[in-house]
């Protein structure tokens, strides 16, 4: 029996419709639209396609979209300056500045800039520490469609063990203290773990965020296992055709778990999604509007 597809783009989509729903409500009650601000510096071909579809799902949830594309030679100052301009700016809700930056900017310096209460993209350290005490604020949004994900897969995660592999600050960490206040057992392990597929094979729940195409082999996995693969990695297959693969071995895998996410199809789509969500969470704390508890 092979395991349940959790359809990352089917919960996406249902949660834009959402975001937009209540965009249309939050609009009607106060005469104005969120505004999502993005800063694109340099080229990079896969950054500018990540911003067309963020712009993209702005537009298409009935808020602004504010985009500012800077040359690859832009000064730190300049992007500092903007971001304070940005920050000041009461028609922006959200601020995400694409990653990855120029060697010449600091992004730990850009990060640090944009204001708590408009950092959509939750890499903040004033909402990494929220994160990490309990107290409200905005959760990167990769680890924050991880989290949807399961709760429509499971319901009630609490006394679950999960195993998230990777210690990021953009995903194994967040994701790891989200699961923590859902009351589940973690463990976080990385590719240093000792013993590493014993550690996996302990889990109820697998996070995969580790960068590294196909580690996680299914003799890993405890039978029934959900997993959530987070890995995005382009390899070269025996055609010499490029694709794309999870950090999970998702033939083997699907044999033994319960559930699993697809890459492409899975995490990737939650994330934008994740994103106008925050913007409209933001706008709403700005102008004191009540939105549903559950969005």
């Amino acid at each position: 029996m092979t395991a349940r597809l959790i359809d990352g783009k089917a919960a996406a989509a249902s949660l834009r419709a959402t975001v937009a729903a209540e965009v249309a409500k939050f609009r009607s009650a106060t005469g104005r639209s969120p505004g999502l601000a993005v800063v694109l510096v340099g080229e990079d071909p896969a950054s500018a396609v990540y911003v067309r579809s963020k712009g993209k799902a702005t537009v298409e949830a009935g808020m602004q979209s504010i985009e500012h594309k800077l040359p690859a030679d832009t000064s730190e100052a300049e992007l500092l300056a903007l971001v304070d301009q940005l920050n000041s700016d009461p028609a922006v809700d959200g601020i995400l500045v694409q990653l990855p930056l120029p060697p010449q900017i600091d992004a730990n310096k850009v990060i640090t800039r944009i204001d708590p209460d408009k950092d959509v993209d939750g890499f903040n350290p004033v909402n990494a520490g929220r994160l990490a005490i309990g107290l409200p604020g905005f959760v990167p949004c990769t680890p924050l469609g991880c989290l949807k994900l399961l709760r429509a897969e499971l319901g009630d995660l609490a006394g679950k063990h999960a195993v998230v592999i990777g210690r990021s600050n953009i995903v194994g960490k967040p994701v790891a203290m989200l699961l923590l206040a859902e009351h589940c057992t973690v463990t976080i392990a990385h590719s240093r773990t000792r013993n590493l597929p014993a550690v996996v094979r302990q889990a109820d729940i697998v996070v995969a965020a580790v960068g590294r195409p196909n580690m996680v082999k299914g003799d890993w996995l405890k039978l029934h296992a959900t997993v959530i693969d987070v890995g995005i990695n382009r390899v070269e297959g025996d055609d010499g055709k490029s694709r794309l693969v999870g950090d999970v071995d998702f033939a083997s895998a699907r044999e033994i778990a319960g559930a699993i996410t697809p890459v492409p199809g899975g995490v990737g789509p939650m994330t934008i999604a994740c994103l106008i969500r925050n913007t409209l969470v933001s706008a709403a704390r700005r102008d004191g509007y009540q939105l549903p508890e559950d969005l």
